[in-house]
């Protein structure tokens, strides 16, 4: 039986026995993630990590929580390949199953089902990804990027490298180079890079690479050609990898280059090895961590009883810390639900829109779950529905990740005014008409 078909139930799980039925789900009183993933397909091994941490996530809080104030949760997978056509179908087969959220894991899935969510009354957590404008809360009632955009990501990287040569004044003439995945996901910083370009008088340079990405031989001629002061590198999966390797190739130093946090993980550099050393990428507030309490957590109340999902020596990757962060938010959203609905019952898809618009997990809550040193606080409202704008860089040093710059927080006097813009332009294409304070109150 495929993985994607699999329904596993955390009473199941513990004794380490089989699958519930749907039957047997329908009756049950569990919360219900379905899980939108891809461990096939080009993108596969990026893909995979990312979703064992989603799924060992969960069995945790079954096996040392008992659930979430005694509601046990429920997951199934649906194989998505990373194909948008796919993730809608895997949506509509799950959607009158889940009583929580949906996470795309995917920036071109996540577009399909904006305009899907609403009438679902379904809400999509888009840690990272997705679409930025979706931070204003006041037009997206059904959104969350919670912890960051590509908005945001970009702002950092240009405020990063700008410290670096000495002021943001420093970037006239300079020229900065974006190479990037030619789909949604590619081109969503784009308009913020420009706004960026505009202020500061820097040449910024368009390269997109066709999907996959395994072939960039004619981009990195362009870049040799161009010679940028900078490269910014927004891509994902085998992409990474072949940049990395094209920009050896051509004699590119890799310290000049700076990837989005989905370009900065252990499967995009472990082929490269030493030729990717200097090689920055944006932390979407963690990096690996195989130290951490939550991490440690999963090894004692998940691996050690034979329940992991992956490989061992994958708990702790900066991917599949990613995957277990989605996954606590999505939790905390029902634990917050629950503060108000009702302690320990099944909250409804839209009590977790609720719960993901008022989270308040400020540091002593990330430490008593395990997330302390690994991510900041955050705080969701009605109209900001990121919570977090905080990121950090680390470089890769031939064998491993480490952080190399301090905190930086994307600059809200330049985002906000572009957020609102391109959310008033969404409601007026969609015909809706911005929330009311009644309304955030429900």
């Amino acid at each position: 039986m495929k993985l994607s078909r699999l329904v596993i139930a955390a009473a199941v799980l513990a004794a380490g026995a089989a699958t519930v039925t749907t039957s047997a789900l329908a009756q049950a009183k569990e919360q219900f993630f379905p899980l939108l993933v891809y461990r096939t397909g080009a993108y596969a091994p990026n893909g995979t990590p990312w979703a064992n941490g989603k799924q060992d996530y969960l069995k945790l809080i079954n096996a040392r929580d008992g659930g979430v104030n005694g509601v046990k949760i429920t997951f199934e997978e649906c194989e998505t390949a990373y194909d948008t056509a796919r993730g809608v179908e895997c949506y509509e087969r799950l959607k009158g199953k889940t009583n929580t959220l949906f996470e795309p894991q995917s920036t071109g899935i996540t577009f399909a089902l904006t305009d899907k969510a609403p009438g679902d009354k379904m809400p999509l957590i888009t840690v990272g990804y997705g679409l930025a404008a979706s931070q204003d809360g006041g037009v997206f009632k059904w959104n969350f990027p919670i912890l960051g955009s590509y908005w945001t990501g970009a702002d950092v990287l240009i405020q990063h490298i700008g410290k670096k040569e000495g002021g943001l004044d420093k970037l006239k003439g300079k020229k900065i180079a974006l190479v990037y995945h030619d789909s949604p996901f590619g081109k969503e910083p784009i308009a913020l890079l420009q706004e960026r370009a505009r202020m500061h008088g820097f040449d910024l340079q368009l390269l997109p690479v066709t999907a996959p990405g395994v072939e960039q031989k004619a981009t990195w001629l362009q870049v040799r050609q161009s010679r940028p002061d900078y490269v910014l590198l927004w891509g994902w999966g085998v992409m990474n990898s072949t940049a990395l390797k094209e920009a050896q190739a051509t004699g590119y130093p890799r310290e000049k280059m700076y990837g989005v946090w989905w370009s900065g993980a252990e499967p995009d550099v472990k082929d490269v090895g030493m030729g990717a050393k200097g090689y920055n990428a944006l932390a979407l507030q963690h990096g690996a961590d195989k130290q951490s309490k939550v991490v440690q957590d999963i090894l004692k109340y998940v691996h050690d009883k034979g329940q992991g999902s992956g490989p061992r020596d994958e708990v702790g990757q900066v991917l599949y810390m990613r995957g277990l962060i989605i996954q606590m938010l999505g939790v905390e959203a029902v634990r917050r639900a629950q503060e108000r609905f009702g302690k320990g019952k099944v909250m409804t898809p839209e009590q977790v829109r609720w719960g993901l618009e008022n989270l308040n997990l400020d540091q002593k809550k990330l430490d008593a779950l395990g997330f302390a040193g690994v991510m900041r606080p955050v705080s969701t409202s009605c109209q900001d529905h990121m919570g977090s704008t905080y990121a950090r860089i680390h470089t890769w040093d031939g064998t491993k990740w480490a952080f190399s710059s301090d905190w930086y927080q994307a600059d809200e006097q330049i985002l906000k005014p572009l957020i609102k813009q391109a959310a008033d332009k969404y409601a007026v294409e969609k015909k809706l008409t911005r929330r009311t304070p009644q309304d955030c109150q429900s």
